[in-house]
């Protein structure tokens, strides 16, 4: 990308070669230097050296997820559920930059101990105004926030961990150069931790495993790990190279190693979560209730976690829960995940021994806060959002299509999502000319659909109008087309991949393209959800020994998210890419006088 990005093409094509680069660079290089006194920063001005009481009270103060979310999210995915004292549940908007700064400010009035950690995802599957520019814009935010630490997610690998390591260690793009003609991007002020991500040559961490946060002799150790799981669900191209190891394993050994250095309040940041029983932000996870609590991969994780970890910060899944889970020893500890986008914050008191330089966990309370709308903006983050915007405003503003109402995606919690038709419409439409692939189906899968279409006008263009930028924000990766073989019995396999094997506990249920249906019986169990012989294909029985041409983007191709049979395809063909064949569809299919209607969805029928 140039300083005033004008081909899109080129910035999109730019973005694919670093990430297929990425692993080729020495992953030693990224065992990088700190910033200066990124771990000491303490604020406020404590208690001073006189008469120091035994216990201090440490605000942690914690977010998970932001995915550059700069702006107030659109739509639904900018709103909060919260349940009211009459027992009905509002939705209430949240979150941007100019309001979670506001909020953190005003939460550290008061608090001279006050530190500020984050859960992972920080960046990656961003809107257009951070990814366009590789996510600088979200670093410098996060400076601005005056962020002391964060774990590494999964997202933080999309672009590779060359990438990675030039977000914390600063200078301009390898490929694009610096956006503004003088300024040189100076990376992230706090560091990153991965204490569970490898190099296959070295056999180190390629980052920092952890840090230590100190002030007035309170010390503080924070533990990074992202979920062992990230090569299924990143390109392969982002973690070449790399190893993931267990969390649960690799938190405790470097709790070990802070316990020896004298370090006995011990924070980890986990990107892994789980599953309250409500949606509500507000919900309390300690009810007694049959089916209350929390379930998923974190709590058999926080229950194997030493108990020299005093507090779990924990994200990915973008619920709002603030829990205790039993320790190893049966003493509840606190873990928490605050929602996503920065629509909430999570404010944890950690009371601190000076004697025994440990956390008082009995002591220990916690709240999820919303980043509420109704407060003032906080001007330096306005300025900031304001400077990248006018860089981005060629692409951005660009109308693409036009929509009668909003087309919901990442809003929707059906298996089969009216955004998720049009987005495998539009994979179908562009790859089944016999030149550019000859595909027969097409595959999303639901994880890549980042946000909703939404009505509603973002800025000036007017109601009903898609931007570049709303479309970039739907689809952020960019990711490339293939169009492959698969036998009808692979094809079959792949459908029941969604909610068997690693998609069991948790069904991944893909988006599929016109013509194609079947029923999904959700009170059976295992791959017999998937009633096999229901599966049409433009009204015909799959044959399992017929060869069937199927479109999917790279990250299913490979075998993301479980799915193995459609890492299997043969006579592989790579396309346009993603982005590319959503915007050729909606300048297709929708004009200002003819706009184009949210898809019915028709096409799997649920059983429950």
């Amino acid at each position: 990308m140039s300083a005033t990005p004008q081909h899109p093409q080129k910035n999109r094509t730019s973005r694919r070669v670093l990430a297929a680069t990425a692993g080729l660079v020495t992953v030693g290089a990224l065992v990088a230097a700190m910033p200066a006194g990124a771990h000491d920063r303490g604020k406020g001005h404590g208690h001073g050296h006189g008469h120091q009481s035994r216990t201090v009270d440490v605000q942690l103060l914690s977010f998970n997820d932001l995915h550059g979310n700069l702006e107030p999210p659109a739509g639904s995915a900018g709103t909060v559920s919260e349940t009211q004292a009459d027992g009905t549940v509002t939705s209430v908007p949240a979150g941007g930059v100019e309001y979670l700064a506001t909020s953190l400010r005003t939460a550290r009035k008061g608090n001279p101990y006050s530190v500020t950690a984050a859960g992972g995802d920080m960046v990656g599957a961003s809107p257009l105004l951070s990814g366009l520019f590789h996510d600088e814009p979200t670093i410098e935010a996060l400076n601005g926030l005056d962020l002391d630490v964060t774990a590494v997610g999964n997202h933080e690998f999309d672009e590779g961990a060359t990438e990675l390591a030039r977000l914390q260690n600063g200078g301009c793009h390898p490929v694009e150069g610096c956006y503004e003609k003088g300024k040189k991007f100076k990376g992230a002020d706090f560091p990153y931790l991965a204490a569970n991500v490898t190099s296959e040559k070295t056999g180190k961490p390629i980052l920092k495993p952890y840090t230590v946060w100190k002030k007035n002799g309170v010390k503080i150790g924070f533990i990074g790990v992202t979920l062992e799981g990230t090569p299924n669900i990143v390109t392969a191209n982002g973690v070449k190279g790399l190893k993931f190891h267990d969390e649960i394993e690799t938190v405790n050994k470097y709790a070990k190693e802070l316990d020896r250095q004298g370090v006995k309040s011990i924070v980890a940041l986990i990107h892994e979560g789980g599953a309250p029983a409500s949606a509500s932000y507000n919900y309390d996870c300690d009810s007694p209730g049959a089916g209350d609590g929390i379930s998923g991969p974190i709590v058999d994780i926080a229950k194997g976690i030493t108990p020299k970890v005093d507090a779990l910060v924990t994200g990915h899944t973008h619920q709002a829960y603030v829990c205790t889970v039993p320790d190893p020893s049966g003493k509840p500890r606190m873990v928490t995940s605050a929602s996503s986008f920065g629509k909430l914050y999570t404010d944890t008191t950690l009371t601190y021994d000076r004697r025994t330089n440990d956390i008082v966990r009995t002591s220990v309370e916690s709240a999820n806060h919303i980043v509420s709308r109704d407060q003032a903006k906080a001007t330096d983050m306005t300025k900031l959002i304001a400077r990248w915007n006018t860089l981005a405003a060629p692409i951005a503003n660009r109308p693409q299509g036009w929509i009668t109402a909003d087309i919901n995606g990442r809003g929707s919690t059906a298996p089969e999502k009216p955004l998720g038709n049009l987005i495998a419409d539009a994979q179908l439409e562009g790859l089944a000319p016999a030149d550019k692939g000859g595909a027969v189906v097409a595959f999303m899968n639901p994880g890549g659909i980042r946000a909703d279409l939404v009505h509603a006008a973002s800025g000036s263009e007017g109601d009903g109008v898609v931007t570049y930028g709303e479309a970039f924000t739907v689809q952020p990766f960019t990711n490339m087309m293939n169009v492959v073989d698969l036998t009808g019995a692979q094809l079959v396999a792949a459908l029941q991949q969604q909610v068997s094997g690693s998609n069991e506990a948790s069904p991944k249920i893909l988006q599929i393209s016109k013509g194609l249906t079947y029923t999904l019986d959700l009170t059976k169990s295992g791959a017999d959800r998937v009633v096999a012989d229901t599966i049409r294909l433009n009204g015909e029985a799959i044959d399992p020994a017929k060869t069937y041409r199927v479109a999917m983007n790279e990250f299913l191709a490979g075998g993301g998210d479980g799915f193995a049979a459609l890492g299997e395809g043969t006579n592989k063909l790579v396309g346009a890419s993603d982005l590319d064949l959503f915007n050729a569809y909606l300048a297709a299919h929708s004009t200002a006088d003819a706009p184009l209607a949210p898809p019915a969805t028709d096409r799997i029928t649920v059983v429950r």
